[in-house]
């Protein structure tokens, strides 16, 4: 199972949020590149980077910093930020991204999530499924999805794409624990799944590599000394 570490970019910091929300975010470097070499020297193969300017459309971005940690020697990197666009996707490609992760709300347009899979590749996406009480949910709006997770994982097949990320937001940031049993529903719909969200401990991890998930994205329990980075990858093989 892979472990990825989360670096969530704002104004060029690294920050996390509570809730997937934008209010409660806590700054906890102020060199995005810093802080990857640091993931990477600890051994991460991958890193998960999310742009938070453009997942919450500040009017910012921060494809220079994706730039240049995709850059790093010896790591891949998987990129997400609410991907809606053809022009977003072709941009973090050419960042050097590994992998591009579509934002959720491109499954409520066909037309959209075919484009931008044929743009990117089938092999080269994943979809982000950020779900609350069971249905997809927007991270920059209280407008709901109407699409269940099930729902969403049918379009995720049909489109070909194999790998998604599933997030519960009621868990997003509060170290209460990643819904690992969600996860495991939806892999074994035939999906690849990474969970993320909430991991606190390292029983999560080993866990979540007992049930053959496809990979564990962890923020905040690292930046907050829960366990490290090599603790955590040695509970992840």
């Amino acid at each position: 199972m892979q472990l990825y570490p989360a670096i969530d970019l704002k104004g060029g910091r690294v920050v996390r949020w509570v809730e997937g929300e934008t209010r409660g975010a806590t700054i906890y470097h102020d060199d995005p590149l810093e802080q990857a070499r640091a993931y990477v020297s600890d051994g991460a193969a991958w890193l998960h980077v999310v742009d938070m300017d453009r997942a919450f459309r500040t009017g910012a971005d921060n494809i220079e910093w994706v730039r240049r940690i995709a850059a790093i020697p010896g790591v891949e990197v998987q990129v997400g930020g609410n991907v809606d666009t053809v022009s977003w996707a072709s941009e973090v490609i050419a960042a050097g991204a590994s992998r591009v992760i579509l934002g959720c709300t491109t499954l409520e347009d066909a037309d959209l999530s075919a484009a931008l899979v044929e743009r990117v590749g089938g092999a080269r996406c994943a979809v982000a499924l950020d779900a609350s009480d069971g249905r997809l949910a927007r991270r920059d709006s209280d407008e709901p999805m109407s699409l269940s997770v099930e729902s969403a994982v049918r379009r995720v097949l049909d489109l070909g794409v194999a790998t998604v990320v599933y997030r519960d937001l009621e868990r997003d940031g509060l170290m209460m624990g990643a819904d690992i049993a969600g996860a495991v529903r939806i892999a074994a719909m035939g999906l690849g799944v990474i969970v993320a969200g909430g991991v606190a401990g390292l029983a999560e991890i080993e866990l979540a590599a007992r049930s053959g998930l496809q990979g564990v994205i962890v923020g905040r329990a690292l930046y907050e000394g829960r366990f490290t980075l090599p603790e955590a990858l040695a509970c992840s093989q």
